[in-house]
């Protein structure tokens, strides 16, 4: 018997997914989480063969549990509904064994699971295309920590001042930093880059 933890913060999904797999001769869920942290604490108590996570979740997101259970004994597959390819090479960095994205058809992932626990990793073909077409990041290193500063919440001033630069010198790499990300501010700059897998 394959054991399931399903974690998923659309309580309708959280509930169709359980009983979509519990319908399997050879599944069984025995946890459903509604945030990151507690599909963790269930992963501990339960010990399932397989996780299934969404990304986008409370708490944690399934990104940031998948590298927390790397190397433990259950496998991890990403549900998602977003195929970028940052979040791509996030996951596969932390070594999940599936990525499939929510438009998939229901019996695929049941046949997913059983491949996955035969040992093979299993991605959805669009992000396979997304990885290889993927684009270089175009910030040089300083301007790279730049926006990791303002990422963090600093000013200009307090990026100035953390970095030993003029304030006009900080004024400068932002605007560089927004023309070379093509965003017109400093949110759709950190979302962008997020977005692109850049943050390191």
């Amino acid at each position: 018997m394959i054991r399931i933890v399903i974690a998923e913060d659309q309580r309708l999904l959280l509930g169709a997914l359980g009983s979509l797999l519990d319908l399997e001769d050879d599944m069984e869920v025995v946890g459903k989480a509604k945030d990151g942290q507690e599909a963790l604490d269930l992963i501990h108590q339960h010990q399932p063969d397989i996780c299934i996570m969404d990304i986008e979740m409370p708490v944690k997101s399934g990104l940031d549990v998948a590298e927390e259970i790397k190397n433990h004994d259950c496998k991890v597959i990403i549900l998602t509904t977003f195929a970028r390819a940052g979040y791509f090479e996030r996951a596969r960095n932390a070594n999940v064994s599936g990525y499939l994205l929510k438009d998939s058809p229901s019996e695929e992932l049941a046949n997913s699971i059983r491949v996955i626990m035969g040992g093979r990793k299993i991605y959805a073909p669009e992000l396979v295309d997304i990885a290889f077409n993927k684009q270089e990041n175009p910030l040089s290193e300083r301007e790279e920590q730049v926006i990791q500063l303002i990422a963090e919440g600093k000013n200009t001033k307090e990026i100035a001042s953390q970095l030993y630069l003029t304030t006009g010198t900080v004024r400068n790499y932002v605007s560089v930093i927004l023309d070379k990300l093509d965003v017109s501010n400093r949110i759709e700059a950190i979302s962008r880059f997020r977005e692109k897998g850049w943050f390191k």
